[in-house]
Order: C-alpha cells, then structure tokens, then sequence
C-alpha cells in the first residue's frame, strides 16, 4: 500500500461539487476516473473537505492509496493524471506522503476567498459576484474582523443532512476584506466550516454594504440571535465567487 498527497486546482463551474454523488459530475469522480486508470485498479480516495456545486479551488488537497507495489515517481503521476482530466481540473502537486496521512483529518485550517467585483466584466462572470450598487466598504472591513474568534454560527450555516448533531461553534483564526482594483475579497481562515457558512457570511456583509441591515443586526447574528427580520438563508451568496484558496497541514 503506498499512499500520495495530492493538490488540485479546479473551475467548478460544470461541477455539482467536489462530493461524489450518484448521476451527477463531481471533481472527486472525475479524480477517482483518472487515479483508477493510471493505477489500474480501486483506490482509496478522500479530499480535505467537500466544496459546494460551482464552487472553485486554488489549492485542494486530497490523498490517495493504491494497493500497488511499484514505485510511482510523483512528477510521472502528476503529468499523466493532467493528460488523463478535464481541462478544468489540474493537479498542480503530488508527493508521497506516510500511510498514516488524512487530507481531512490532519488538516489543522481551510482558508476561502469570496470575491465581489465592483462592475460588470466580459471575462470573470464565473469567478464573482458582480454587485451593481455602491458598497460600504469600510462598514464592511470592521464587520469582517469581528467574525475573528469563537463564535456560534448558528444563523450563518445550512443545516447538513449527512452532520445533523454538529456544533455551530467555530474558532475563526482570521477574517478580512481586501480591495483589489474592481474587486472586494473576503477572506476567512478558520480550522472548519459549517456548510455554505461563507457563503451565507459573504452574503450579510453585502447587506451591511448596502446598507440594508445595521452594524447591531450583524451583531445580533455573530451572537446567534435569530431574527425573521433577517432572512440569512435568503441572502446566502452564489457559488460563483467562491475559492477554496488553502489547506494548512502541522509539519512532521
């Protein structure tokens, strides 16, 4: 058994997702097609967390084992896994890595970007979220960095079938807005995420930008205070500007 640690970079815009799922086109199956073809045979595949359907990725990781003896160089499975892919999907990193490695269990931190651009483009539709009206950005920056600590985000999350008892509380290492040209980027490290949280956290920041809930509402929400004033699930952000920019791993 020899197992590789494997990093991705994807366009999910054609993709129902990183999951595999039954009748639908997901990266992790297009993965396990081309890991199964070059190795001949069944493997054990799992990534470092599930990105959503249209969802993107900077830098996934994954592991792979495969009941193979022969020694793989990692640059030869790189280049035929690329030949091998969608050209939407590219594996940008393989190394070997202990037998004991789990992409999501080892994983310490994810790190997400949602991007917001200011005016319309011919060329990044799929990678924002084109907001026509001015934005408060400032208001923004300051709700940003209040998500930073141990907080419940009970109003932020979608509830998840396959995670029914799991905890809304979340440690959130770090949160930030960044200007960049005619984009907004918000940027979030935390050890996890609660399903379509950032999504949901990206979409309030709007609000507060349009200035169509308060600085107290968004308080009210960070401390988990329901409110059906403040249809959260509503305002939940598309997928389309969404990245998975970084998985972070302790060094050996």
């Amino acid at each position: 058994m020899r197992t590789w640690k494997l990093t991705l970079e994807y366009d999910g815009t054609k993709y129902r997702g990183w999951q595999e799922q039954r009748n639908a086109r997901t990266v992790m199956g297009e993965l396990r097609t081309a890991l199964e073809a070059f190795f001949g045979g069944e493997v054990d595949l799992h990534g470092s967390g599930r990105t959503d359907a249209g969802v993107h990725a900077i830098a996934q990781v994954a592991h792979v084992r495969s009941k193979t003896t022969a020694r793989r160089h990692p640059d030869q499975i790189r280049r035929v896994l690329n030949d091998k892919l969608p050209a939407d999907i590219v594996v940008t990193a393989v190394e070997e890595a202990p037998n004991a490695f789990h992409a999501r269990h080892d994983a310490v931190s994810r790190t997400y970007v949602y991007q917001i651009s200011t005016r319309k483009s011919a060329f990044s539709k799929k990678y924002v979220w084109w907001i026509k009206d001015s934005l408060d950005v400032p208001v923004m920056a300051r709700a940003a960095r209040m998500i930073e600590g141990r907080h419940d985000f009970h109003c932020f999350r979608a509830v998840d079938p396959s995670k029914p008892d799991e905890s809304s509380l979340v440690v959130v290492e770090s949160a930030a807005i960044e200007t960049e040209d005619d984009l907004i980027v918000f940027r979030i490290t935390a050890s996890h995420f609660l399903w379509r949280m950032v999504r949901r956290l990206a979409g309030v920041l709007v609000r507060l930008g349009l200035g169509e809930i308060t600085m107290e509402d968004f308080e009210r929400l960070l401390a988990a205070r329901t409110d059906p004033k403040l249809d959260v699930a509503a305002w939940t952000a598309p997928s389309s500007g969404l990245f998975l920019e970084s998985v972070s791993y302790r060094r050996s």
